[in-house]
């Protein structure tokens, strides 16, 4: 059975007020965090970046495995006798080599990271195979839809239909789609929030020419995002 299709059309806080340029990933990780229905003791985290999976947990945990390929990131996040930072990438198959040499993951979580993916069905049939409950948020390709529609430039997220599939091979699972509306007061606040948040994964294809057309004509008085959550659970069968 899965959550209700729902669309959110509005998100309406303005990004100064906040001093942040990571507030949708913020809030992201706090939904994300609550539709985890147990309260799983043995975690692992891909695309931990600074920690914003752990800020947000609220039960005690036994041991908390967080990965990520930025060292910067892997520096800011918190620190304690039960965490143990991985510096790595979640797509290197020798990770989960040595994941496996212990017991299984109570849970694998990881928000607002593997759209990033190159090869997003082997990372989840490789964590599949080290958990058997999952809960993941994605951004898609709705995310900056009015930018990448005046810019003619390829959609590089995926689309969430493509997601649900992958994921469908591995887990039964539950999804939600969300969609968030961030104001600004200009458009050049909205390109540097682009630039500075890390949501568009450091992709920069327009020119100099290019982007300063975008910002002077684009439409909206927000940036769009679009963000799919997925809960996952093994499937068993009964002889």
């Amino acid at each position: 059975m899965k959550f209700k299709d729902l669309q959110v059309s509005e998100f309406s806080k303005n990004a100064n007020t906040y001093g942040s340029y990571n507030i949708i990933q913020k809030k992201v990780a706090q939904k994300l965090i609550g539709m985890v229905c147990e309260n799983p003791k043995r975690i692992l985290d891909l695309g931990s970046g600074a920690g914003e999976i752990y800020k947000q947990i609220d039960w005690n945990i036994k041991e908390f495995i967080a990965v990520d390929l930025s060292p910067r990131m892997c520096e800011l996040h918190p620190k304690s006798k039960n965490i143990k930072i991985i510096n790595q990438n979640y797509e290197d198959g020798e990770l989960y080599k040595t994941l496996s040499k212990d017991k299984k993951f109570d849970y694998v979580l990881s928000s607002a990271s593997l759209q990033w993916s190159a090869n997003l069905k082997k990372v989840v049939e490789r964590f599949s195979e080290i958990s058997n409950n999952c809960a993941v948020s994605i951004f898609c390709d709705g995310t900056f839809k009015t930018i990448y529609e005046k810019s003619k430039l390829k959609i590089f997220l995926p689309s969430y239909k493509e997601v649900i599939n992958i994921f469908s091979k591995f887990y039964k699972i539950n999804y939600k789609r969300e969609f968030y509306k961030l104001y600004f007061d200009d458009n050049i606040s909205k390109f540097r929030y682009i630039k500075r948040s890390g949501v568009s994964g450091g992709k920069r294809k327009l020119g100099y020419k290019e982007t300063k057309k975008l910002i002077e004509t684009y439409p909206l008085d927000y940036l769009e995002f679009e963000v799919l959550y997925i809960t996952g659970a093994k499937c068993t069968r009964s002889f």
